[in-house]
């Protein structure tokens, strides 16, 4: 269990395994030179999340994670993992669909980030996920979307 805030991983720390989101919802974000933070990415109920750099390649994160909501997750570390696996080869399938239906969407959205305007990538991400809009933060949707909160704002109030 996270409370609202908590930190699943911090940049520095290795991650240790995959978090399966039974309830709440995450952020995973960089912090970048300017010491502003980046979201990445989302993690909402039954999702999983992990730095998947990190735990691949079995060096210190660059990414923190942190619950928006308080939160439930279930983890599964590498090792257990590798033995269900071994037990239930189905599972290997299952992630290895789920990790290429997660390489699509960022593919998708660094595409909506280079090719569409602000205005288009808050018009089309509304479009596909109004519920999730209300749950997050007005600066969290902005960081993720790629401009600033005075500018959502700015279409937010445009829109009324």
């Amino acid at each position: 269990m996270l409370k609202k805030k908590d930190y699943l991983l911090e940049a520095g720390k290795l991650c240790m395994g995959d978090y399966f989101i039974v309830k709440g919802c995450l952020r995973q974000f960089y912090i970048n030179k300017k010491l502003n933070e980046q979201i990445i990415n989302f993690g909402l109920e039954n999702w999983w999340i992990a730095d998947q750099d990190s735990l691949l390649n079995k060096q210190p994160s660059t990414t923190n994670i942190q619950a928006i909501e308080a939160s439930e997750l279930l983890f599964l570390s590498e090792k257990n993992k590798m033995i269900l696996f071994e037990k239930i080869p189905r599972l290997e399938s299952y992630f290895r669909i789920m990790m290429q239906k997660a390489f699509v969407a960022s593919q998708r959205r660094i595409g909506y980030i280079f090719n569409q305007t602000e205005e288009e990538r808050y018009r089309h991400f509304s479009g596909l996920f109004p519920d999730f809009m209300q749950r997050v933060p007005q600066y969290m949707l902005a960081s993720y979307l790629g401009f600033t909160p005075q500018f959502l704002s700015r279409l937010r109030a445009k829109k009324s």
